[in-house]
């Protein structure tokens, strides 16, 4: 089975778009040392591998620094973190050394606790040696340490909306100070039902501040509550025609419900060294697969919203560093995570919402990296299909499997009980010791 077909026209592609925009031209001609950042900081983008600016980059760094509203858009894996984080350290580092404070200046709002560390992670690596101290906050952990870190003084807070909440009206976060409000992955705060905690939020901010607003998405919603938290803001739109990377192969193959677990098996098998990210639809059905690979001797780990935060974080602490090649996620876990060299992405179910399939397979061919996604498509799952083709503006390249290929992945899998009572049982018993290991929690 060739699981991925290179597309011939590549070089035809590439000559028929080599004139550039004057925009193009500016920014391919920049660089980030022609920008007024310190020392510092110069040197931790050097250290990072940061040449020149992305375009989002390109179009945010100026105005934030500036002190401008700035309402972002644009899609998954285009440098957004970078894109406020770099000129974010160098207004406050300015600050820092004119008025020397403890009190938290900025505070950035992000969905998922994953996203707060990730985040964090960036803010902490370009901000080093710079004296700008930066922190996250989240739930599903003891608040104690967290507490003491706020007591010591810094300068960015990084935290999701309930535990910033619980800190808030607790007495720990102060917010009457705050200088920079910035609100990333918007459109999944507004998934998730966090509007009423960002409309709260906004009671307890200074009038006078700088507001920067990222979002990979926009509609009628986000705009109005975009607008509601920003002054004469700078929109940038980073909106190309294809919404999928162009480093991205993907394409689609036409399975069986039941006999998904044969070809995710097989395409681990034939790419043992590769880094795969698995994409299902719910929890119970991320450790059903998980549960499946285990059967054939495939050891995975999962990510989804009942882990508790210490098995999450250290599954994607195994699966960064490449100890565990397959990771199995839902979407609400995975979104916005940027997780170096995975070379495949699987859309094990089809996602419900069209707009989750382009955040999924951008989890792949991220920066100058190629990368492939596929998707298994079953018959019940068309209409999300053509949903999602709809969305991209174009229809998905099929795989065609050969009647004898797909009997071929079946037959030869490592699954000793196919009798289907029996996996019937297993999975019903495994669900049931999930469910009181759920309770017990």
């Amino acid at each position: 089975m060739q699981i991925v077909d290179r597309n011939k026209h590549m070089k035809f592609l590439q000559i028929t778009n080599f004139s550039l925009s004057l925009h193009d031209f500016k920014r391919k001609k920049m660089k980030f040392e022609n920008y007024p950042f310190s020392k510092q900081i110069l040197a931790n983008l050097v250290e990072a591998g940061f040449i020149r600016p992305t375009d989002i980059q390109f179009k945010s760094i100026q105005p934030i620094l500036k002190g401008e509203d700035v309402l972002a858009i644009a899609q998954t894996g285009t440098g957004k973190t970078a894109a406020f984080a770099i000129p974010v350290i160098q207004i406050l580092q300015d600050s820092k050394i004119n008025k020397e404070k403890k009190n938290i200046k900025c505070i950035v709002m992000v969905p998922t606790r994953e996203l707060a560390l990730q985040i964090s992670t960036v803010f902490n690596q370009l901000g080093r040696n710079t004296g700008i101290k930066t922190f996250c906050v989240f739930g599903g952990i003891e608040q104690d340490q967290q507490i003491a870190q706020l007591q010591s003084g810094l300068d960015i807070l990084i935290a999701t909306p309930g535990r910033m909440f619980d800190l808030v009206s607790q007495g720990f976060i102060h917010l009457n100070n705050i200088e920079i409000l910035i609100l990333d992955e918007a459109d999944h705060m507004l998934d998730l039902g966090f509007i009423k905690d960002i409309r709260d939020l906004i009671r307890f901010l200074p009038k006078k501040r700088q507001t920067l607003f990222f979002s990979a998405t926009i509609d009628a919603e986000i705009k109005k509550l975009a607008y509601s938290l920003v002054d004469n803001p700078i929109r940038i739109q980073i909106s190309p025609k294809d919404p999928v990377s162009k480093n991205i192969d993907h394409s689609v193959a036409n399975i069986e419900m039941d006999d998904k677990r044969f070809f995710l098996e097989r395409l681990i098998k034939e790419n043992p060294e590769s880094k795969i990210l698995v994409f299902v639809r719910t929890k119970v059905r991320a450790e059903r697969v998980s549960d499946a690979m285990l059967r054939v001797n495939i050891e995975t780990k999962t990510l989804h919203g009942d882990k508790d935060q210490k098995d999450r974080l250290y599954a994607l602490k195994q699966f960064r560093e490449g100890i565990i090649k397959v990771l199995i996620a839902t979407d609400v876990s995975a979104r916005g995570i940027d997780i170096a060299d995975v070379e495949y992405v699987v859309n094990y179910d089809l996602p419900d919402k069209e707009e989750n399939y382009v955040h999924r397979i951008g989890r792949t061919g991220r920066g100058n990296k190629r990368g492939s996604a596929i998707s298994f498509c079953s018959p019940e799952e068309k209409n999300l299909l053509s949903d999602i083709e709809a969305y991209i503006g174009k229809e998905i390249k099929i795989i065609k499997i050969a009647s004898s290929s797909y009997q071929d992945t079946i037959d030869f899998s490592g699954e000793t009980q196919s009798d289907w009572k029996t996996l019937l049982k297993v999975a019903e018993k495994n669900a049931e010791t999930y469910q009181k290991k759920k309770k017990k929690r």
